[in-house]
């Protein structure tokens, strides 16, 4: 096991590597940007180091400076968490050949699934279903019509580098294209310094699926079952669950199954997560995989009793999976809830400030992972997530009811949050019955 992990990110999920750290014994090493010298993580962390400004180019994307403050520290691994550099393919890199242990896969898993479309043409030579479209990228309007004229209307125009809904754009008809073409391709460029696109079938109200894997360095590997992220603005994830309603043991089986060959078609180690889109019709597509912790991974902790940040320390410090398919157990229900602090009465716009009041959740069934605390400032310089309420019952009524609870309880006072906008959902009729999809938001609640 490691002496000493640097941990190159902030907020909740910093917070999140360092409680799990110190259970295991492992010393800390928190990095913070100028704007974050007040951000919680430095306090519980055994060491700090400031690493630039508050620009997140100068700070958490600075590679060097995080590099040389995992030397200068002794820290002997690196966990990325999520966003920033966490599927950055030249880090996990440049670790490595300083003798840093990433804490996730290898560079070359990053690389190949952080391109969406060779990840596509390894999943197809892999039997993984697909979402009919283009696996190779798009070089002119005439060639994506070419593809359309295949799959036909409506399509989705994705970036091959992308992420986090960033260089998407849904096509109706051709009309709408080549305009759609210019502006998705000049957001991925923006994005990911990669303008190149491709095109795929849009599918109708689907639902957004993702299976937990995890796999060690000597072949072993398992699923911890899927999670429900179909409720998303602008493909952003705002409410998790798992299981999922939709899912039942047959299919869990199958999509896990998939999930596994999509995993080792790749040589997989560590955590991470296959996403699939699921239609109406129960049949799954693979969209992507994501190389690192997922945002929403507490509520696959609360099903199974697997702490999964543990699980990435150890499966990255060489140990072996310490459990079977054998002896996961699936029990009970979780919800996440992400609270932004947004507005989202006016088109989700940043809300930034002082914290004047503070009131967290609890009781029974009840985890808040965050960062704030009373008078902490939200800096305007980072993503909105301020914190996540969990909440677990032993049905999906159950933990909804806990979570309606846990929001009223839930008092953040001096920003605006998506709070008002979690009850709003929760106490939809179509929710209760689990009957949504990724665009339940806008065609059902009307956001």
């Amino acid at each position: 096991m490691f002496k000493k992990i640097l941990i190159a990110n902030r907020g909740e999920i910093a917070v999140r590597i360092i409680r799990a750290a110190k259970e295991l014994g492992v010393r800390t090493v928190a990095v913070y940007s100028e704007a974050d010298r007040d951000s919680l993580h430095l306090q519980y962390a055994d060491e700090a180091v400031c690493i630039g400004p508050a620009s997140s180019a100068d700070s958490y994307l600075n590679i060097p400076q995080i590099i040389s403050a995992a030397l200068i520290t002794g820290a002997e691994a690196i966990h990325p968490g999520y966003g920033f550099l966490a599927e950055n393919s030249k880090f996990a890199e440049i670790c490595e050949s300083h003798g840093i242990n990433f804490i996730g896969p290898t560079s070359q898993t990053i690389t190949m699934m952080g391109d969406k479309l060779e990840a596509r043409r390894l999943m197809k030579h892999a039997g993984v279903p697909l979402i009919p479209g283009s696996i190779k990228p798009i070089e002119s309007t005439k060639d994506a019509l070419r593809i359309i004229e295949k799959i036909d209307y409506p399509v989705m125009i994705k970036a091959c580098g992308g992420g986090g809904g960033k260089g998407i754009r849904i096509v109706w008809n051709k009309d709408e294209l080549e305009r759609a073409l210019e502006l998705a391709a000049a957001e991925a460029n923006a994005a990911f310094k990669n303008p190149s696109l491709y095109i795929e079938r849009y599918l109708h109200e689907p639902r957004h699926i993702e299976i937990q894997i995890l796999a060690d360095k000597y072949g072993n590997m398992v699923h911890l079952g899927e999670r429900e992220c179909s409720i998303q603005h602008k493909h952003q994830k705002l409410i998790e669950e798992a299981p999922s309603a939709a899912i039942d043991d047959k299919l869990r089986t199958r999509m896990g199954e998939i999930a596994l060959k999509a995993a080792k078609a790749v040589k997989y180690n560590n955590v991470g997560t296959v996403e699939f889109l699921l239609d109406k019709n129960k049949r799954f597509y693979f969209i992507e995989m994501n190389t690192r912790i997922q945002v929403e991974h507490p509520v696959t902790e609360f099903i199974t009793g697997i702490d999964l940040v543990k699980e990435q320390i150890y499966l990255a410090a060489g140990e072996k999976l310490s459990f079977s398919k054998k002896d996961i157990n699936l029990r009970g229900h979780a919800l996440e809830c992400r609270i932004n602090a947004v507005n989202p009465d006016n088109g989700f716009s940043p809300s930034c400030g002082k914290i004047q009041n503070l009131i967290l959740p609890g009781g029974i069934g009840v985890r808040v992972d965050t960062h704030i605390y009373p008078n902490y400032t939200v800096p305007p310089n980072y993503d909105a997530l301020i914190a996540k309420i969990i909440t677990y019952g032993l049905t999906r009524d159950e933990a909804i009811a806990r979570m309606n609870r846990a929001l009223e309880e839930c008092l953040i006072e001096g920003v605006k949050t998506t709070i008002p906008l979690h009850q709003k959902i929760l106490n939809h009729e179509a929710f209760k019955k689990g009957n949504i999809h990724t665009h339940f938001l806008s065609c059902v609640v009307n956001v």
